[in-house]
């Protein structure tokens, strides 16, 4: 993927924009973010149940056990969500509910809940898209190695057969994988996720480990006679800070590499990087690389999710210790990017979005491109006098990244739906409770929700079929 410099001009927001017609509008979740429901049923403990529990992991000591409740709410909140028009609802599946321990016979209730859940969405003609694996790892498989080891992509194959047979009568869509920059990087190397490991060398093992999964996934899928399958990534919108400067486009090509070749190049048949590999070889002798995998890794998509936030802008500085997230980036510095910035820090930037989505569209075309998450936190608060949450930040960031989608479509990328994240407040990972990313609120003591002024919002861009010009 090149990394040159483009253009980063706010997307002009007075014009209005439409949508071309069959455009999908919907919402995302996951499933330990609003099931709660932590040990009811059958359910097995996941990575994230333990890592929750782990003093000192999560902030305030916030766990998952409750979250919103989603496991016996969801006739409410399916309601909620066909009042505000939506067309699709991607959620994941909790792997632990399914099989407890990570492998063997299903879990009948854990099924029963997921049959429930699709058929309450169709009944209010509501699309389903089911994501696989939302980094709920059951924790016995973690404890035989997780992500790191080679066997947990075989049983996450079985597994992802398992819900198919259940489902695939009703079920489109599907996405194998959320994230697996996350899952390995965040999770194996810098430990600010479960399973809380800091080991870099299982990091590139956990890396291949999941693409393995995915591919292996995708043919037990195709062998099922599944409808379309993809697989979303959270790809970085990487540029140098000074284009001009050889030694910064150097690092902006090696971040890309770590976070966006390492996963595109093999899952798009093209094998890894030869300067990932070079990296990789600094902390590891890559046997996990068996004969046969590439081809595995490269199973033909039918769609490709991408989750995207905000920009990344590297600088190369001699002596700048690596990032815990990047092994092998040292000397390169991740830089600010001047204005607004979400609750979590992160710079606002649509026109990066559509820099993004064109570059994706040019070095791994022919697949339609899916917006499977986007979306901002900010500090919201109930007025429990008007009962409503005003978020006009929310807004802004919203229509700002719509109109950069348009503008990638206008451009002539294939891009077919976008789902904002997120449907509702949630557990916000190591953040806990304390970053908000829904668009209806959710006061936790109560389980009240409260749909926010971004939610109406949305409500009438659905309805549009676009955005309004500026008053």
């Amino acid at each position: 993927m090149s990394t040159q410099a483009t253009s980063h001009t706010s997307p002009d927001m007075a014009a209005p924009v439409t949508f071309p017609p069959g455009f999908v509008w919907g919402a995302a979740t996951a499933a330990y973010q609003i099931e709660g429901a932590a040990t009811v049923d059958g359910r097995g403990a996941s990575i994230w149940d333990t890592f929750s529990h782990t003093p000192g992991a999560v902030h305030d000591g916030d766990t998952g056990d409750t979250a919103c409740d989603h496991y016996h709410r969801y006739p409410d909140d399916v309601a909620l969500m066909a009042r505000l028009g939506l067309g699709a609802y991607r959620f994941s599946i909790a792997w632990p509910r399914i099989q407890p321990r990570g492998s063997g016979p299903a879990n009948p209730a854990g099924l029963d809940f997921y049959d429930r859940l699709v058929d309450s969405l169709f009944g209010h003609g509501i699309e389903p898209i089911v994501t696989l694996y939302h980094w709920d790892l059951p924790q016995a498989l973690e404890d035989d190695g997780g992500w790191a080891t080679r066997d947990t992509a075989y049983r996450f194959a079985e597994y992802a057969a398992l819900v198919h047979e259940r489902l695939g009568d009703r079920v489109h869509r599907w996405i194998t994988l959320n994230e697996p920059w996350c899952a390995a990087f965040l999770g194996y190397a810098s430990g600010i996720h479960a399973p809380g490991r800091t080991d870099p060398a299982a990091a590139f093992a956990a890396a291949h480990h999941l693409l393995l999964g995915h591919g292996l996934a995708v043919r037990s899928l195709r062998d099922a006679g599944a409808g379309e399958i993809g697989i979303t990534l959270n790809p970085a919108a990487v540029r140098p800070a000074d284009p001009s400067a050889e030694d910064d486009a150097a690092a902006a090509r090696t971040i890309d590499g770590l976070h966006n070749r390492i996963f595109l190049d093999p899952l798009f048949g093209r094998g890894y990087p030869a300067d990932v590999v070079d990296v990789v070889r600094r902390f590891t002798d890559p046997a996990w690389m068996q004969p046969g995998d590439d081809d595995i890794i490269a199973a033909p998509l039918d769609l490709l999710g991408v989750n995207y936030y905000t920009p990344t802008v590297v600088a190369a500085r001699a002596g700048t210790p690596p990032s815990a997230v990047y092994p092998g980036s040292d000397g390169i510095e991740f830089q600010a990017v001047p204005g607004p910035v979400t609750a979590m820090g992160w710079p606002i930037e649509p026109a990066s979005f559509t820099t993004l989505l064109t570059r994706l569209a040019a070095d791994y075309s022919g697949v339609p491109i899916w917006i499977t998450e986007n979306g901002a936190a900010f500090d919201d608060h109930h007025d429990p006098a008007t009962d409503r949450v005003a978020d006009p930040d929310r807004i802004h960031y919203l229509d700002g990244h719509l109109r950069a989608v348009h503008a990638a479509l206008s451009a002539g990328v294939d891009v077919r739906g976008y789902l904002v994240w997120s449907l509702l407040d949630n557990f916000e990972w190591a953040e806990g409770y304390r970053k908000r990313f829904g668009i209806v609120f959710v006061h936790y003591p109560t389980q009240n929700r409260v749909p926010k002024d971004s939610a109406r919002w949305y409500q009438a861009v659905i309805n549009r079929g676009g955005l309004p010009g500026a008053p």
